[in-house]
């Protein structure tokens, strides 16, 4: 039997960050995690596809180089085993950075699979060099925090084997890079990973239930994306469904029921099934200290201002909340602060999800912050709505991938409400609209402060500058 303070069970973006902060407030805490620290993100996720879609940038550049601005430059291949050793060596330091701060901060790290013996209570079945020592109980003084993350869904009838079919999991895992690739899924993760495939040759077929791709963004931001990824030579379907698949020796044949009703057989080397994400909370024994799951497997907090279960005490962070929570890394970092701060005891401000950035890293890049037009509709404002061409900067025509600045502001002058970017680098740029959003400013606020010219910022500047009647480039 052993006590702390805080017991932290998962070691992903949430549960690091609430260890972390609340060993910074004095809090004794334990992290216990089975698998690696730093989770999904670090390992499978967000910093090993991000350094892959670095890769294909630069490859497009190359092309760009070429075919554009007249510089005689050649791609003579890819070599991969070079591209995963730069991107395993750039988790790596991340994942030891992590480690190290971890110790630094004086959080006990244990390793082993935990489960709920009781409000209070965890018995976690330890592994690795600990194993020999057996099972360990901990007792938390003031709280558990859950936070053990997510893992890919499929659709019925497609078995990942990590090679023909892969899971966002195991996408970047998989041998080699395919001469084509099926993606099912048009939300963020499958919009990624169809874009780095196409960077990389591939020919890609991106299939989406929903009427358009990224569905939970501004229409607009779709219709944008949409013609760009065309203009890549991406194949989109929307309003498609998947019927089922064979593997083949050399690759997947899978049949799709397109928008039209019509019946398409598309083969492929690789299948990606990019569909969503799961809670996991398989082996935590929720219902031994009184908890349940709703009906999609979300642990459902009673208080949202603390991100408090129906069983005082017991937290929960990251991919185990339901919406409004996001499922991002950067939301999961805020929550866990808040959590620690309030098992700590000093005042914090609930997570205000309507101003945490949305960011998909494809060619091109969406970022949006806030509400879409027809949401902020829907909620019954009336609203003044501006699209910027980037293309209407100087530096949106150098860059010559076209995308937008669109603004959703309360008629009249009101305060903004929503922005959505597509474009290059324009998860560079979303930072600036979270916040004009979240402070509540209104157009003529923005309006007030120069943006540098030439960059693609001026866009955003020019479209609110025109919001408040002082419109300079924007006809």
């Amino acid at each position: 039997m052993d006590t702390a303070d805080v017991i932290v069970i998962g070691g992903g973006t949430g549960g690091y960050s609430t260890a972390l902060r609340a060993a910074a407030l004095g809090l004794d805490v334990v992290l216990v995690e089975r698998d690696k620290i730093g989770g999904t993100c670090l390992h499978r996720g967000c910093i090993p596809s991000k350094a892959m879609l670095h890769a294909a940038e630069l490859v497009d550049g190359i092309a760009e180089a070429r075919d554009r601005w007249g510089v005689k430059a050649t791609l003579d291949s890819v070599d991969w085993s070079a591209l995963v050793a730069t991107r395993d060596d750039i988790v790596t330091r991340n994942h030891r950075g992590v480690e190290a701060h971890l110790a630094h901060a004086r959080v006990r790290v244990v390793r082993g699979s935990a489960r709920l013996t009781g409000p209070r209570t965890v018995q976690v079945e330890l592994s690795g060099p600990e194993r020999a020592s057996g099972a360990s109980r901990f007792v938390a003084r003031r709280g558990i925090v859950l936070a053990t993350g997510s893992r890919p869904r499929t659709l019925p009838g497609l078995v990942p084997d990590g090679r023909r079919v892969v899971t966002s999991d195991d996408a970047l895992f998989a041998p080699g890079l395919p001469a084509s690739v099926l993606v099912l899924g048009g939300g963020a993760i499958g919009v990624e990973y169809a874009s780095f495939h196409r960077s990389m040759g591939a020919e890609v077929t991106l299939v989406e239930a929903a009427d358009r791709i990224v569905p939970l963004e501004d229409a607009d931001v779709s219709r944008h994306l949409t013609r760009g990824l065309k203009k890549r030579g991406v194949d989109v379907r929307a309003s498609a469904r998947f019927l089922d698949s064979e593997v083949l020796e050399d690759g997947v044949r899978a049949r799709v029921r397109t928008a039209r009703g019509e019946t398409l057989t598309v083969e492929a080397e690789r299948l990606l099934v990019a569909v969503g994400r799961a809670p996991v909370t398989d082996g935590l024994d929720l219902g031994a200290a009184g908890l349940t799951t709703d009906a999609r497997g979300f642990v459902v907090p009673r208080d949202w201002a603390r991100l408090e279960t129906e069983v005082p005490g017991i937290h929960v962070v990251g991919d185990l909340l339901p919406p409004p929570s996001l499922g991002l890394a950067h939301a999961s970092f805020a929550e866990g602060l808040l959590v620690a701060e309030t098992l700590a005891g000093p005042p914090s401000a609930p997570v205000d999800y309507a101003t945490v950035p949305r960011v998909t890293y494809s060619s091109p890049q969406t970022a949006a912050v806030g509400l879409s037009e027809a949401e902020a509709r829907t909620r019954g404002h009336e609203v003044d709505v501006n699209t910027m061409p980037l293309t209407a900067v100087a530096k949106g025509m150098v860059h010559g991938q076209g995308g937008m600045v669109k603004v959703v502001a309360e008629a009249g002058g009101g305060r903004v409400l929503g922005v959505h970017l597509v474009g290059p680098h324009v998860s560079e740029m979303v930072a600036e609209s979270q916040l004009i959003v979240g402070w509540d400013a209104e157009p003529a606020d923005v309006a007030r402060h120069v943006h540098p010219h030439p960059t693609l910022s001026e866009a955003v500047g020019e479209a609110f500058l025109t919001l408040a009647g002082r419109g300079l480039h924007q006809q």
